[in-house]
């Protein structure tokens, strides 16, 4: 099973790392896109984050061929073989050091600004990166934290290799991985989202990390902005109590419930994927289970959009109660049958629901229903869906509310192309986003 993002795989490396929570740690992110990944570990741990930033020494005729690393206060590790071999002069040493020791300075002071690099001296470091390939750089990042005078060095990915542990000799005193599935040609391949951390998301975790740091001096404050709320809930209906997972950003615009289709469940990586990106935009997120797994056994109940759609109203209740949530705009996202059941409960609701956006739906299933959905909705369809595109063709010739049919072209049912589900996500952000700001008036 892919990550979803860097997110979803630095939560998933925070659990098998919950055994250093209590000691004396500080989580250290490799620029740039180990960062997101360790800044889930540094709040799940309730330590600080920090960067830890490498230069490789390139070759001065080849410089793609590493010659050592580079770090910062002057911590440097050599290849005396490579240097050796490829007749690197001590005068051609310097002068590819001065260069990028002065990047390494300039990238640090870009991530940290005014705030000054986090002390190791007697902590435990732990090293963290998106992911180890050759692990050249994991190793480097390693000795420069021992440099620096951590008491021990944990390096801790999602993903490696098989064997990867030769890969790093005795660079690190242990090594955490999440997964190390074969074959292994690249980190992104086990990523749904791989797309480039950029300098301000570097910036914004460390801002963030800064913000909730407890230090010696601070007292009981609250921060400037409620910290949101990112927990696994369990949504109370009137015979049940269903699992679920609750996302609520700090300053949240809205929340979007999600209804699963058929086979599903919260777990749906898809739908997963289209909540981080809604996260990220401010958007709060609920994926829980429609059914118990009683129920599930039942096939009927799977296409049953009346009990469905009556489980998506109840937790909807139970959504306007929780903090944080409270007067937000509500709207639902439905992927397949589960579509269905969002513009059912949509109907029902009357004007108490923001927005609806449907994956791959089946509006037919809800079509007693379609003329009374108020709510604006977006149909999202692949281009190559041809029998769910004619399905929702037709629906929205019987829908009365504000509606657009967005295709991704190349797209089949479940949006496993390249691309496809990005697309959606951006699609389903953009509408959500316009429709809740207009609610929230």
């Amino acid at each position: 099973m892919p990550f979803i993002d860097r997110v979803d795989a630095g939560r998933q490396l925070a659990a098998k790392l919950e055994y250093l929570r209590g000691q004396h740690v500080v989580v250290l992110g490799l620029p740039r896109g180990g960062v997101p990944v360790a800044a889930e570990v540094a709040a799940a741990l309730a330590a600080p984050l920090d960067v830890i930033v490498v230069r490789k020494l390139g070759v001065p005729y080849q410089p793609e061929l590493g010659m050592g690393t580079i770090g910062e206060d002057g911590a440097r590790v050599l290849n005396p073989e490579v240097i050796a071999v490829a007749e690197v002069s001590q005068r051609e040493l310097a002068t590819v050091q001065a260069r990028e020791e002065a990047e390494v300075v300039r990238r640090a002071r870009l991530y940290r600004g005014e705030r000054p690099r986090l002390p190791l001296d007697g902590r435990v470091a732990v090293v963290v990166d998106d992911g180890v390939a050759t692990g050249s750089t994991a190793r480097a990042a390693c000795q420069i934290a021992r440099a620096h005078g951590a008491a021990r060095v944990v390096l801790a990915v999602p993903v490696a290799p098989p064997g990867w542990e030769a890969r790093l000799g005795g660079d690190a005193d242990e090594l955490v991985c999440v997964s190390t599935p074969e074959p292994f040609f690249a980190i992104g391949q086990f990523y749904v989202d791989f797309s480039q951390t950029t300098d301000a998301e570097v910036i914004s975790c460390l801002e963030r990390a800064g913000r909730t740091e407890p230090t010696a001096e601070a007292g009981p404050e609250l921060a400037d902005d409620p910290p949101g709320l990112d927990t696994d809930v369990g949504v109370r209906t009137q015979a049940h109590r269903l699992p679920g997972h609750l996302t609520v950003p700090a300053q949240a615009i809205g929340v979007v419930a999600f209804a699963h289709g058929s086979g599903s469940s919260r777990h749906s990586p898809r739908n997963r994927y289209v909540a981080s990106v809604l996260n990220k935009a401010g958007v709060g997120t609920l994926l829980f289970d429609l059914l118990t797994a009683d129920e599930e056994l039942n096939r009927a109940n799977v296409f049953d959009i009346g009990l469905l759609a009556s489980r998506l109203a109840e937790a909807t209740g139970w959504l306007r109660g929780q903090p944080g949530a409270q007067d937000l705009p509500v709207g639902y996202f439905g992927a397949s049958t589960g579509a269905a059941a969002a513009l059912w409960a949509a109907a029902d609701a009357g004007d108490g629901i923001a927005a609806v956006v449907s994956r791959g739906g089946r509006p037919d299933l809800a079509r007693p229903k379609l003329g009374s959905v108020r709510a604006p909705t977006l149909l999202i369809v692949g281009g190559h869906d041809e029998v769910v595109l004619d399905l929702n063709r037709r629906a929205q010739a019987e829908m009365r509310c504000e509606n657009e049919l967005a295709v991704v072209p190349g797209a089949t049912h479940l949006f496993e192309e390249p691309g496809a589900l990005a697309a959606v996500a951006v699609l389903a952000r953009d509408w959500f986003a316009r429709h809740m700001a207009v609610a929230a008036g």
